[in-house]
């Protein structure tokens, strides 16, 4: 796992320009928001996630997070249909807050499009676009 100033950044994942974080199995996906998402967000309060059966586009909003300060949005990293939601996030919806790469995971879906897994940022980019991610919005 790559940490960046205090920012995880698991390798083996790939990452929306939205931080959404994507793990692909097949032509299955589980999404989450990253870590740096969730520090620059705050406690979050509440999220609504798209519901089982929901057609994603690929950037297209589909749900929120809610902090004391802010409101977010959740983006559909690939196109594609939701299979699961995390459940668990209705009572603790400040889980990817405190582990947003394992238990704070948001919905799974089916990639109905795997050559859009491309243009998510992996490796070297995704350290990369995390760099300017920092510097843009750290002051």
């Amino acid at each position: 796992m790559s940490e960046l100033q205090g920012y995880q950044l698991p390798d083996d994942l790939y990452y929306h320009k939205e931080h959404m974080w994507v793990k692909v199995e097949g032509n299955k996906a589980t999404v989450g928001v990253t870590d740096f998402f969730v520090k620059l967000s705050g406690e979050i309060s509440y999220i609504e996630l798209p519901s089982i059966g929901d057609d994603l586009s690929k950037d297209d909003v589909v749900g929120t997070v809610e902090t004391g300060k802010w409101i977010g949005k959740i983006y559909a990293p690939l196109t594609g249909t939701v299979e699961s939601i995390n459940e668990e996030i209705d009572d603790q919806p400040s889980l990817p807050n405190t582990d947003p790469y394992e238990k704070g995971w948001l919905f799974t879906m089916t990639v109905s499009d795997p050559s859009e897994i491309s243009s998510l940022f992996h490796g070297a980019t995704a350290v990369e676009w995390q760099t300017e991610q920092i510097a843009k919005h750290i002051k």
